[in-house]
């Protein structure tokens, strides 16, 4: 995990599509918090749809059949071609993994000649040579036998011992699946490339397989999907410093990833009261297991954290699961109630997870601090756990249906990816520099999917000078 394979895996269909060829990318299984919502509401992994992009087609859940969303150390909700199959405790998941493998190849299969591919770029997930697992592998290895796909093996050097994790892995591998792995790839590299010495030979040796790129650490702002993205652990304060509470089972945390674009602004994802310091602002962001979040700010101290900034007069933004604990109760889905943070005057009921594609609302006329943001529009998507009653709706949807909820310095919103496009960034940021006397930053001069066009190509042009793409090709025209 986090050796890189999402971003070279979209890298390599950003360089397929400007040679021409149409790559469609695929991963069977993903297990992530990041996801992405299709127009038509439903749900798959967010680096397939980001390699969607890269490859420049829309996002299709066949390109993730297997998305799954943990809930717990031993549990996760499953979603199946974009849909909610209920939570499962490991054991039992891997106990019906394999009867999924003839709809993760029908899935493969139908996208491959529905989007009439050239090739597919399949990514993997977690190590190839987790030996505990690999009986019922859908997803490396196993994935690849099942389709004849030749097999590119990708270490992070960053980490240290590279050639111990190239080697070992290799080693670890069943002798057929050996022969699918054509190439070796070291990743996430510093500094100059002959600290390296006579590494690559003495590998390429050892395991008879070449090394076919040492690719360089790429300080890119792509969207993340792993919990084990560097922006978490980010310290810088800027003159704006936005803080987003780290909950244990923190969702789409990239809802907030747009807004550093601006000068000045900086956004950190505090995991205790000490790291928490005295931020301009707080979000509550999403949670895939709010009642157990909801114990972990308790426990924490974040609560008292969280109710002295208010007290103090600091403003708190809580964005859909994150809203729904500001309020007074949240019912679980047996209809028993736990009672919330009690900064707003609103119930849940936590009934299973409700998505839905884009949308928009406006915000009504808001008291206290977020006066500034009334009338604004709001552009973004659902996923939130079950209901939410307001006797106060902030806003007001398309169709007419109104929720959220303001008070004072209070404001929950339903909505996820509200910063990336429309006003709702400018004039928040606007608020909170004049609380400052601050002078806001200038907006970004590109819109969201052009500033990820911009770092994608920078991705691909990385890519082309440090790996050897002659190499790759020959492995895709002669397969296995």
């Amino acid at each position: 995990s986090n050796a890189g394979k999402s971003l070279l895996a979209a890298g390599l269909c950003r360089i397929f599509r400007q040679d021409g060829r149409r790559a469609v990318p695929f991963k069977s299984q993903n297990m992530a918090l990041n996801s992405h919502i299709t127009p038509d509401g439903l749900e798959m992994g967010r680096a397939q749809a980001l390699q969607a992009e890269a490859a420049g087609l829309a996002p299709d859940v066949r390109m993730n059949p297997i998305l799954l969303k943990p809930t717990g150390d031993t549990g996760s909700e499953v979603i199946l071609l974009g849909r909610p199959q209920g939570q499962m405790s490991a054991r039992a998941y891997f106990a019906r993994k394999r009867s999924l493998l003839p709809e993760v190849l029908a899935a493969y299969r139908s996208l491959a000649a529905d989007t009439a591919a050239d090739l597919m770029v399949l990514e993997g997930a977690g190590s190839p040579a987790e030996i505990n697992l690999k009986a019922d592998d859908i997803v490396n290895m196993g994935m690849a036998r099942a389709v004849g796909a030749p097999v590119l093996l990708v270490a992070d050097i960053d980490r240290g011992g590279v050639f111990a994790q190239l080697y070992g892995t290799v080693m670890l591998l069943e002798p057929e699946e050996r022969a699918h792995v054509k190439g070796l790839v070291i990743n996430k590299f510093r500094g100059d490339p002959g600290l390296l010495g006579d590494g690559v030979r003495r590998i390429e040796q050892l395991t008879g397989i070449p090394v076919v790129g040492v690719v360089p650490f790429m300080p890119l702002d792509l969207d993340d999907e792993d919990s084990l993205s560097d922006r978490l652990t980010a310290r810088a304060v800027g003159d704006l410093d936005l803080a987003v509470l780290r909950l244990p089972r923190l969702t789409n945390y990239t809802d907030f990833t747009a807004l550093p674009r601006r000068a000045g602004v900086t956004v950190r994802y505090p995991a205790s009261p000490r790291e928490l310091g005295a931020p301009d602002l707080i979000f509550l962001p999403g949670s895939e297991n709010p009642l157990a979040d909801l114990r972990w700010l308790r426990e924490s101290g974040m609560e008292a954290a969280l109710l002295r900034h208010v007290a103090a007069g600091g403003p708190v933004i809580g964005v859909s699961g994150g809203y729904q604990l500001l309020g007074k109760t949240l019912r679980d889905a047996a209809g028993t109630p736990h009672r919330g943070l009690c900064l707003l005057p609103v119930d849940s009921t936590l009934s299973g997870e409700r998505a839905e594609g884009e949308t928009s609302a406006v915000l009504g006329d808001l008291p206290g601090l977020f006066a500034p943001l009334s009338g604004c529009l709001l552009c973004g998507y659902r996923l939130m756990n079950g209901t939410t009653e307001t006797p106060s709706p902030a806003l007001t949807f398309e169709g007419g249906a109104a929720e959220g909820c303001c008070r004072d310095n209070v404001l929950g919103l339903p909505l996820h990816g509200l910063f990336e496009e429309g006003p709702l960034a400018d004039r928040l940021l606007q608020l909170l520099a004049a609380r400052k006397g601050l002078t806001p930053g200038d907006a970004p001069s590109l819109t969201g999917a052009a500033y990820r066009a911009q770092q994608l190509d920078l991705l691909a042009d990385t890519l082309r000078r440090h790996l050897d793409l002659g190499a790759i090709r020959r492995i895709v025209e002669e397969g296995v």
